[in-house]
Parts: structure tokens; sequence; C-alpha cells
């Protein structure tokens, strides 16, 4: 035992004597540059050993954290937060013995310690507000525009007071910090009047809700379904798929036409039939078409039929009425076509005509006329004679 003991000596000393030699002829022969160098190594191999030593405890630590939720069956709801946190404090640790490997001040680890542990509060803080919030929200029923809103102003909220927070910690004047960014949000508000007056538009519309995500309107003549409330434009969907972004202070002082929020919508389709020809044998063709239609509504209170509405110039003018849901203005445009395509076929079959547009002449003492008239007239009577 003793010769291996003094093997392993002289074979160390060799190696340190030959590491110095060769630290030495790369360095000119400098004397400091030996030490520092072997220092420094000997830092990165602890700081190493050290990632080393936390990644095995992190990953140890993880699966007993696995391991005793399923014990408790408490399912996997609460595994995601308390691994994140397990990371994060795993992460911490090593950090600061990492840095203190490296000749880190004391007072510098502290204010490092103390603002991890404070942005890991703020973090929980924001995880228990946003999910009190969203338990709220779904309690009452609110708006997922109003959700949205809500929710950016709790994040901005706990991030601004979080960042302060933090800064502290390392000796900031906070409230030199507070007046520079107050001056800052002055000079920004100056120079962008408009988006801050679509931002308040936006909040405006969010709390009055004219309208809501999904809802169908018409906006300064746009018409589309609503597809996102955002703090400085409304977004809407037309029928084609085009996407159009509105500024809320166009939004908020436009007419606005809500075609969703009052239940189910009454259609009207113009129809026209011959004066020879009679409304009611047009009604009785057209109501089993509507009656058969699987998205009109056959209820007492939304009831379908055609009425008669005027004398038209060639024509008796008609309009077929009908219901439909909510959901289905998406596609109304394509039940009215469908209606109309059955209704022409229908007409058709049952002999009633539907008229155009045609002008009659009459010509009272043309007599500039007469000389190509009367030979017509004459070619007319001898055809007629024979």
């Amino acid at each position: 035992m003793a010769s291996e003991s003094n093997f392993l000596t002289q074979l160390r000393d060799e190696f340190m004597r030959s590491l110095r030699e060769t630290f030495a002829a790369l360095g000119g022969g400098d004397p400091d540059l030996v030490p520092m160098l072997v220092v420094g190594l000997n830092r990165l191999l602890v700081a190493a050993a050290l990632i080393v030593i936390f990644v095995g405890a992190y990953v140890i630590l993880r699966r007993m954290l696995r391991a005793v939720l399923r014990r408790a069956k408490t399912g996997d709801e609460l595994y995601g937060p308390l691994s994140l946190g397990l990371r994060y404090v795993t992460f911490l640790a090593a950090a600061i013995a990492i840095m203190a490997q490296f000749g880190i001040a004391g007072a510098t680890l502290a204010a490092v310690a103390r603002a991890a542990v404070v942005a890991l509060i703020f973090y929980v803080a924001w995880m228990i507000s946003t999910r009190l919030l969203l338990g709220m929200l779904k309690h009452y029923d609110l708006d997922r525009s109003i959700e949205q809103l809500l929710r950016n102003v709790v994040s901005v909220l706990i991030v601004a007071f979080g960042i302060v927070t933090v800064l502290s910690q390392f000796g900031f004047d906070i409230l030199s910090v507070i007046a520079g960014l107050g001056i800052v949000g002055l000079a920004v508000g100056f120079a962008a009047q408009s988006t801050l007056a679509n931002f308040i538009a936006g909040i405006t519309l969010l709390l009055e809700r004219p309208f809501r995500i999904g809802d169908w309107v018409q906006i300064n003549g746009q018409e589309g379904k609503v597809m996102e409330i955002a703090l400085r434009t409304t977004r809407l969907r037309t029928r084609d798929n085009i996407y159009t972004a509105i500024p809320n202070d166009s939004v908020a002082s436009a007419d606005i036409i809500n075609y969703s929020s009052g239940g189910p919508l009454r259609v009207r389709i113009p129809v026209g039939i011959a004066y020879k020809e009679k409304a009611a044998a047009a009604r009785e063709v057209i109501m089993p078409i509507l009656r058969s239609q699987p998205e009109v509504l056959q209820d007492e209170q939304y009831p379908c039929g055609l009425t008669f509405t005027a004398l038209g110039d060639s024509s008796l003018d008609l309009t077929i009425l009908y219901w439909v849901n909510p959901e289905h203005i998406d596609i109304q445009p394509r039940i009215s076509a469908r209606i109309l395509e059955q209704v022409k076929d229908a007409l058709d079959e049952a002999g009633i005509e539907i008229p155009f547009p045609h002008l009659q002449l009459f010509i009272d003492e043309a007599k500039g006329l007469k000389p190509i008239l009367e030979p017509l007239y004459a070619e007319r009577r001898s055809a007629g004679a024979g």
C-alpha cells in the first residue's frame, strides 16, 4: 500500500512538473502564468463537477416527486408546476455555486439569490391570479374578449412590479427608474396619439360589448365575422375568407349592425310572378320548399312565409321570409341561393310565369313612317285575302 501511495504521489508530482514546464514555455517564462492557469483549470473542473451533481440531484428529485404524486393520486395537474419550480431552484443553486467558484462577491451572490426568489414569487402570483381570473370568468360567463383584456392587464402589472422589485435587489433607485419611465411614457404618448386613441377605444369596446367574438357584424359597410378584438384593432373575416383589421377608433365611432346578438335572424328573398298569376298558387308551391330546409326554423314564434309586397311595374312582387339561428348566419347566403333555385324550378313545373321587364311601344300619328309602313300593311292584307 505504501509503495502504491508513493507511486501515485510521484506520478502526480511528475504530471504537475510537466504541466508547469509546458505553461512556462507557452508564457515566455512568466512565473505568474502557471498558477493562474492551474487555478482557472481547477475552477472549470469544479464547475463541471457541480453541474453534474446538480443535474443528477434534479433527476433524482424529479423522479421522487412523480412517485410521491402518483401515490397521493393527485394526477399530473400538480406535476407540471412543481417540476418547473424544482428545475428553477436547482438551476439557481447551481448558478450561485458556480459563480462562487469564480470569486463573485458574497453581496452580489446574495442579491442574485434574493432577486431570483422575488422573481419566483411573482411567477407564482401570476399563475394563481390567472387561475382565479379564469375561474371568475367562467362563473360569471363573461365574454372571451373581456378575458383577454383582463389577462393582459394582470400580466403587464405583475411583470412591471416584478421587474421593479428585482432591480431594487441590486441597489437601483426605484423612484428614479419610475420617474424616468413616466417621462418616457409621456413622450411616447404624445408621439403615438393615434395608437393611444385606438387603445382607449379598444377598452371601451371590450367594456360596452356592442359585439362579441364570433358575431356577424357590419361596420362602416364592411360585413364579416368578428375574429379578435385586440387593443388596437378589431379583426373581421369576410365571407370570402378575407381578414380585415379596422382601427378601434373608427369602430367606436361607426354605425354597427350586429346580426348575431338578437337571436334568430330573419332573411328576405324577393320574388316576382306575372300579373295573370295568383299569389295563393305561388304560396302553395313555395311553402313546402321552405318547410323542407333543415336550417330554416319551423317554429310558431319564428314562422316562415310568403308575403304580397307590392304591385310592380311588370310583376306581382312577393317576398319569401324565413328564420335561421345565429350559428347558421355563416352559411345564410348558401341557404338563400338553394331556396331560390328550388323556387324557380318549382314555379316552372307549376306553370307559374316569372316575368321579366319588357317595353310595349305605341306610336300615335306617326305620319313620317307612313311611306314605310303602308307597303307592309298592303302585303299583310294581300296575304290574308289569299
